[in-house]
């Protein structure tokens, strides 16, 4: 099993989509291909620790 890479693009859909609240995160996971649902969780506490030079 290798790592799973998401494009820059992919991570700020994603927050966007969450913050939107219009979407759940399973929602969220079948629209972007992402696995697990922490990986939402890890990009979310990212961006509101104002970490955005990980994306």
């Amino acid at each position: 099993m290798g790592k799973n890479v998401y494009s820059k693009e992919i991570k700020w859909a994603v927050v966007q989509d969450k913050l939107s609240g219009k979407r759940t995160n399973q929602e969220i996971m079948e629209k972007y291909g992402i696995k697990n649902v922490s990986q939402i969780k890890t990009w979310m506490k990212w961006y509101k620790t104002g970490e955005m030079y990980r994306f």
